[in-house]
């Protein structure tokens, strides 16, 4: 179905190729992870697929990529329309009409089908996706997740034969991100269609995946079974690395499998206790009181009490649309609230000037780039110096103890998103916020990545500051997380230490813990300490 050969991709003005020597035959009805770390070329080789890969990107691509038979160097994107759907990374760009039924149709107004055609497969993308209930939505009221399923319906509706989908999950709470899935599964099982996904969150799709292709990040692709690969891949899901830890061979690469292979384990664990976290041992840094937002008829936050104590990091978690986004600019002051109110240091950031809300409050949101206006990261870091009256260099320094050697000269809507994500942060905490707000930050992040900012965020907390991610990403949590609290509807249902929280849900608990529970170990980490003191190693 995707053919490459000898495929060999080069940016203009880069030194070396980002595809280098490619060769794949891809086969009607598989499902093929994509995995690598951030910046080595997944979304160039997906975006190859249908042409975007060199037509809108520019740079030299030597070879031959074929769908279906057709040459990608012999027809623009847009004839491959009916045979490729492509998702991005950012839903929100790839809209073009208002609402959640008007986007589900156009992809099909524009293939030509008929009027009784596009009402029927607008229906059973509606419920096989679990959004009918959003049909009549405009596009920009919905939650990032929301936005995310509905991307991905507008392209299942003109019935491609091949499916792109870049970071489909990163948005996605786990039970929609496993309803998303159980919908791909049954596209590749009964309808035959191959699908090719980048997925940085690989614990989600790795179990159903019938191939691997790994990039090393020298341009090369690794191609093989996701068992095979995973021994020794540098990306690689927490289950992966607990059977590494473990010595099972061969590898497990679901929580099930993982379990089967885990007695002998607890019964070596059972004489151990977890580190127990000590959430609430600060002073108060931020009290929320009755808390309720509103937009128009629909109430996204309701009567909402929270307390953020300085030390402290608090995963905000809950389904997609259940208001985590809404709290977060209602505590930072610059989003709507019809009642209630936020002290910090004795002070309502909503009731004050922007900049002195900021200096209260810092707030990373969804999109991290929507606070990036100017035209070099230099530039950035001299505005944000300016805006916080901090000492000049202060935003540079913060930039580069997040993320070294980001040039000054670049543009940062080049950076990527873990660059990205860096800079704003250091913009932020110029102003040394004692609350931090931090909105879905790890979307985008590889493992390694992830792993520099768990340290990131706790650095942040054992300066003083009280810390908050609102995130969907249980094994970011598993690792960062003092606190937890759940929300549904508006409404806080759990609060309470981390492991206490997340063990006990189906939906919210890591990997590590649904393979060794009743046990509330978190992480392999944990494991990996306790194994290297029966050896008398050093952890």
């Amino acid at each position: 179905m995707i053919q490459f050969e000898q495929v060999t991709f080069t940016y203009p003005g880069a030194a070396e190729p980002a595809l280098r020597e490619v060769d794949l035959d891809l086969g009607e009805g598989e499902l093929v992870l994509v995995t690598g770390r951030t910046g080595v070329g997944k979304s160039t080789l997906l975006g190859a697929v249908n042409g975007l890969v060199p037509r809108f990107t520019g740079g030299q691509l030597r070879g031959r990529v074929a769908v279906a038979g057709q040459d990608t160097a012999h027809f623009p994107p847009q004839e491959f329309a009916h045979l490729v759907g492509v998702v991005g990374q950012d839903p929100l760009a790839g809209f073009v009409t208002d609402t959640v039924e008007d986007e589900l149709a156009y992809g099909m107004e524009q293939l030509g089908l008929s009027s009784e055609v596009m009402r029927k497969r607008v229906e059973e993308t509606l419920d096989l996706l679990g959004i009918a209930e959003l049909r009549r939505r405009a596009l920009s009221t919905l939650s990032g997740g929301q936005q995310q399923r509905v991307a991905l319906g507008s392209v299942l509706t003109a019935h491609p034969k091949v499916l792109v989908l870049d970071e489909p999950t990163s948005a996605l709470d786990p039970t929609a991100a496993e309803d998303v899935l159980a919908a791909i599964i049954r596209l590749v099982h009964d309808l035959g269609t191959t699908v090719l996904v980048a997925e940085h969150r690989v614990e989600r799709v790795v179990q159903y995946a019938d191939r691997l292709l790994h990039l090393p990040g020298d341009g090369t692709v690794r191609d093989g079974a996701p068992a095979a690969l995973l021994t020794d891949s540098d990306v690689a899901p927490p289950v992966v690395r607990l059977g590494r830890l473990a010595g099972w061979r061969p590898l497990p690469l679901s929580v099930r499998d993982a379990r089967r292979r885990a007695g002998e384990l607890r019964e070596r664990l059972a004489g151990h206790a977890p580190p127990a976290s000590a959430p609430g041992g600060g002073a108060v840094a931020l009290a929320a009181r009755r808390l309720t937002v509103t937009y128009g008829a629909t109430v996204a936050v309701s009567h909402v009490d929270l307390a953020l104590h300085s030390g402290e990091v608090l995963a905000l978690m809950g389904r997609n649309g259940s208001g985590k986004s809404s709290l977060l600019w209602a505590l930072q002051g610059s989003g709507p609230r019809r009642s209630g109110t936020v002290d910090v240091s004795g002070t309502d950031p909503g009731k004050v000037p922007a900049r002195r809300a900021r200096a209260l409050v810092g707030l990373v949101p969804q999109t991290a780039s929507d606070l990036l206006y100017l035209e070099t990261v230099d530039a950035e870091c001299a505005q944000s110096d300016t805006e916080s009256t901090a000492p000049e260099g202060t935003c540079r320094a913060l930039l580069d103890s997040l993320a070294p050697g980001i040039p000054g000269g670049r543009h940062p809507r080049d950076l990527s998103e873990g660059q990205k994500l860096a800079l704003v942060l250091a913009v932020q905490l110029s102003s040394a916020p004692g609350v931090v707000l931090l909105d879905e930050p790890t979307r985008g992040l590889d493992y390694h990545a992830k792993a520099r900012f768990t340290e990131v965020v706790r650095e942040l907390a054992a300066r003083g500051s009280a810390v908050v991610v609102a995130t969907h990403d249980v094994e970011f949590v598993a690792g960062a997380a003092d606190r937890v609290a759940v929300m549904a509807e508006g409404e806080i249902v759990a609060d309470g230490p981390t492991a206490r929280v997340v063990v006990s849900s189906p939906a919210f608990a890591p990997q590590i813990a649904k393979v060794l529970a009743p046990q509330e170990w978190l992480t392999v980490e944990q494991i990996a300490g306790v194994l290297a003191q029966e050896k008398g190693v050093p952890a």
